[in-house]
């Protein structure tokens, strides 16, 4: 009860943040009940009328904090939700806010490493280069002379996230409590997913092991490079990484007077973007020009590992063939990959989600190439979800929205090019790795291997339930024993006869 009166006041003080915008709608909107959007307009009074409902929103959450921004960022993925306008006005959300002072940041530090200032760093800049909702930067130079970014958290940053995650929770359970149709959005789960990425976010010893995997992923190609971690300057609360001295990736007429193709820059983007995904299941999930750079040499440098994405290989299998599907206008084939993964319910009609999705992508795919958005195209495939039961998939939404990003960037680098015709050749060569003949056999085998050893733990629990049924322990339904018996009286088959057939099939139904 104090839990829920606590969370009702925090509500009406966030309704008349929203109402002062002119924002309120987003309640109704996210399926929250009747009774508590009345709470939240209680003494709420409308101001701020100008712009779009998505700017208005944006506006708002802004001045909510930290947490809400990072809430509006997540749901500017959600367009089957709330549209494709109002979502990209929210992709346009900036984490940024006002800096905490040179003074905190770095009695932090000090705290954090153990160390005075002095015997860190020859020189530290007071003066942040950039201040976000959990972190703010500081240019610094090491004592061995090595130009680096200081990351350094906000003071008790940890308390105002947690406190708002409460909330968030609550609305969530909320929402899935009073309103069946929205439990196939997973508002529960996807508030904890949001949980899980702020709570890695608010310890950098994560960020460094990111960025540390994504070098390791990365190691002796030319054409990509991650920053090195300064470990002994690195902690929970701080990270010291190398200071990278380059071009933001969108930055074209500086790309071009450094004597760099755009469209030569673009494929290696592409290209990287494309074996972060595919190829190693790891992405960097934050993909804006604050983050992407390109050295003298026309090498990709990426910085900010604070929000990264995982793919299981099943996933990738689909997503690949998904994107060959639409870039190759085999409608049927996107249908039936949504059915094989289990995405739309297996009592939908494959045909009607067929014409779903030509009547979605049609309009974007006879576009002029360079303006052919896959991004845009996930976007309205998740938009009608509804209409077909589909339940959503946090971990695409994710990578939805980093396409889009991308494709955002991409645009403004090379206005010419399209990011996606020239990773299509790529795609292509991973599918026939992953999805040809040999590739089929070697899952068939894994699986049958993984079923082998587990069979000793399922033959012990066969075992125990046989000598619970001798000794009277377990009964069977006499209905039962007759169906395991047959008409012709008992047969005996060992369990190591039922594993053994178990085996055969498995490896049989991937073999064919």
């Amino acid at each position: 009860m104090i839990e829920d009166f606590q969370n009702a006041m925090r509500l009406i003080r966030v309704g008349r943040i929203l109402a002062r915008h002119d924002a309120l709608f987003i309640l109704k909107e996210m399926g929250m009940p009747t009774g508590i959007q009345w709470l939240a307009k209680f003494g709420s009074i409308r101001r701020n009328r100008k712009g779009r409902k998505g700017q208005r929103l944006s506006r708002a959450l802004q001045e909510a904090g930290p947490s809400f921004i990072k809430l509006g960022q997540a749901l500017s993925t959600r367009s089957d939700l709330f549209g494709e306008e109002m979502c990209d006005d929210l992709s346009h959300l900036q984490d940024q806010i006002p800096p905490f002072t040179a003074r905190l940041a770095r009695e932090a530090i000090v705290k954090e490493l153990g160390q005075p200032i002095e015997d860190l760093y020859s020189e530290f800049d007071d003066t942040p280069v950039a201040a976000a909702s959990i972190a703010q930067v500081h240019f610094a130079v090491t004592n061995d002379g090595e130009e680096v970014a200081v990351k350094v958290l906000r003071p008790n940053i940890e308390h105002a996230f947690q406190r708002d995650l409460n909330l968030f929770r609550w609305a969530a359970r909320m929402i899935e409590r009073t309103v069946p149709g929205m439990r196939r959005l997973r508002p529960v789960q996807s508030v904890e997913i949001l949980a899980e990425t702020i709570q890695m976010e608010m310890d950098l010893r994560f960020e460094a092991a990111a960025a540390s995997e994504l070098a390791e992923n990365f190691q002796g190609d030319p054409t990509f490079y991650v920053p090195a971690v300064f470990l002994q300057h690195s902690g929970r609360r701080v990270l010291t990484i190398e200071r990278i001295n380059a071009i933001p990736l969108d930055d074209r007429k500086a790309i071009i007077e450094a004597g760099l193709n755009p469209v030569d820059v673009l494929e290696k983007a592409a290209n990287a973007f494309f074996n972060q995904v595919f190829r190693d299941g790891f992405f960097h999930a934050d993909l804006h020009p604050g983050n992407l750079f390109v050295d003298r040499n026309g090498i990709i440098n990426v910085v900010d590992f604070g929000i990264m994405g995982r793919l299981t290989l099943k996933d990738r299998r689909f997503l690949g063939e998904l994107l060959i599907g639409f870039l190759r206008r085999d409608y049927r084939s996107v249908a039936e990959v949504h059915f094989r993964a289990g995405w739309v319910p297996a009592h939908k009609s494959v045909d009607s989600f067929t014409q779903a999705a030509r009547a979605i992508a049609e309009p974007i795919l006879d576009k002029p190439q360079n303006e052919v958005s896959i991004g845009r195209l996930l976007g309205l495939l998740f938009h009608i979800t509804q209409t077909f039961d589909m339940e959503a998939q946090p971990q695409l939404l994710l990578l939805q929205k980093t396409m889009l990003v991308s494709e955002g960037t991409a645009r403004k680098l090379a206005p010419e090019a399209n990011m996606w015709m020239i990773s299509r050749p790529l795609i292509e060569a991973w599918m026939i790795k992953n999805l040809g003949p040999q590739a089929r056999v070697k899952v068939g085998v894994d699986t049958v291997i993984e079923t082998l050893e587990r069979l000793p733990s399922v033959i012990e629990n066969l075992e125990k339930g046989a000598a619970m049924i001798a000794s009277g322990q377990l009964k069977l339904d006499p209905k039962t024993v007759r169906a395991l018996r047959g008409d012709n009286g008992p047969i005996r088959i060992t369990p190591y006869i039922w594993a053994a057939l178990a085996a055969g099939l498995i490896l049989l139904a991937h073999l064919v």
